[in-house]
Parts: C-alpha cells; structure tokens; sequence
C-alpha cells in the first residue's frame, strides 16, 4: 500500500501493480480497493493499475465538507503519482466521477471506461429514488450507519433475508463504517449527472453494460453513448451490474491497448 495527499489534504491510499500504460479503477459505492483486485490482476500484465480507497474509506482519510471537486482532485493527485497522465476505468456511481474527471481533467485522461452508470430518467424510479434520499439523509443524521446500510442495498434488490445474512458476517462492520461516503454516491453523484455537459468531453469513452442488467442499465449507457462525442457502445454478453472481472478485462484491454497503439 502507498499513499498519496490530495488537494485539500485527504490522505488516499492505493495499490499499485503491473507495468505498461497508466489505468486508474474508480469503483462505486460501498466498495475499498480491495473490491478491485481481481481485476487488476487480469490487467497488470498490459498495464500499471491503480486501485484506491475513495475518501471515507479503508485505509483513506476525509475532509468534510464533501464535493465531487474533491474527489476529481483526488484522481489528480493519484495520476500525479503515475507521471502525469492515465486512463480511467469507472464502475457505477465510479463512472459518473470516472466522466467528470476527464472532463475537469483534460489530456491528463488519455481514455475512460465507463460500466452501468446507475441512473434511471423514468418518472416513477425519480419519485423512488427521492424518497430514497430523504430516508438515506434521515438516518446518516441520526447515526444509524446499519440501518443506512440496509436502505442502500434493499434499494438495489437485496432481499430482507440476504441482509440478515449479512449482518451475521465480518464485512458488516466494514460497509457500516463506510456507510457515510453513501451520500457522496448515491445523493451528490446521482444528482450531478444529470446536468454534466458530457458533449464536451472529447477524451476516447467506452461505455458498457451487461446484457443481463435491468433495461434502464442499457438505455442510460445508450443514451450516454449517444451524448458523447468520442464514445462507442458494448454489451457484455450474460453480464449484469456486478459484472465478472474475467469478461470486463478482456473488454478494457481491447479498447485502451487500441489507444496506445
């Protein structure tokens, strides 16, 4: 493990393995670095891949308040680390802050992988998710980090049951403590991008998700393919929102090994 002082002093700790072209895994809520490294395993034979504790989590500091110009920053200093420029690879809510880095961040991003980012324009899953938001907010106030929890994850199609089960194990502890950076994913990401300008990112994109995802998965990554001005569309065949690394990293190292040739 190393790490590496943001902008505003966030300590960011990060793995680093492999060597070739710079690649940055930007993953979504809930989940520490450690959620990347079978991934980055697949990977590190084409490329020096970075995963990192976003702030708020594992071996990561914070500095409140929080913004998304933050974490952006946080991605500066970790391609600081890595000589100046990478490519970044964003899962989920990772996406959205994988979008706006290369936006903020320019030719610093040479390219950008984005998976399912989670948003859903239809009227009656904005209405769920306000409603979602005010419960979420209510209980990170009251400090009831457990309960936080569970409301994410019921909201996603963990049953009842399932939850019970995972209270009963180690890595409880771990998602509660990081049950307060659930506002940064799923309040501050969610409600951001819908108004990012994504036609002025220029930066190569390719946008996936999994054939097997719920539909408005594969209408969000179209439309976003659509939107941008560099970007093309792929469908991982028998995949879903936890995707397989063993079919994500054949996809990612097509697309950015196409990049660097």
């Amino acid at each position: 493990m190393a790490k590496v002082r943001s902008n505003d002093g966030t300590v960011i700790a990060y793995d680093k393995k492999g060597q070739g072209p710079n690649l940055i895994i930007v993953l979504g809520a809930l989940n520490k670095r450690g959620s990347g490294k079978r991934l980055a395993k697949l990977l590190e034979d084409h490329f020096t891949v970075i995963t990192y504790d976003r702030r708020g989590r594992g071996d990561s500091t914070d500095n409140l308040p929080y913004s998304t110009d933050k974490e952006v920053e946080d991605i500066d200093a970790l391609v600081g680390e890595l000589g100046g420029q990478a490519y970044l690879y964003g899962h989920s809510s990772g996406a959205i802050l994988a979008l706006l880095a290369a936006k903020k961040l320019a030719d610093k991003v040479e390219g950008i992988a984005l998976y399912e980012v989670p948003y859903d324009s239809d009227h009656a899953a904005q209405k769920a998710s306000e409603k979602y938001k005010k419960e979420l907010e209510l209980l990170l106030n009251e400090g009831r980090n457990g309960d936080a929890v569970s409301l994410f994850v019921k909201s996603v199609g963990v049953t009842d049951k399932q939850i019970a089960a995972m209270k009963r194990l180690p890595m409880w502890k771990g998602l509660t403590s990081m049950a307060p950076t659930l506002a940064y994913d799923t309040i501050e990401l969610m409600e951001l991008y819908p108004d990012i300008d994504v036609h002025a990112v220029s930066t190569p994109a390719l946008v996936m998700y999994g054939a097997d995802s719920p539909a408005f998965m594969g209408r969000t990554a179209k439309e976003l393919s659509k939107k941008m001005r560099n970007a093309q569309l792929k469908k991982l065949q028998g995949q879903w929102h936890d995707v397989k690394p063993d079919v994500l990293a054949p996809a990612l190292n097509e697309f950015f090994s196409k990049k660097t040739s």
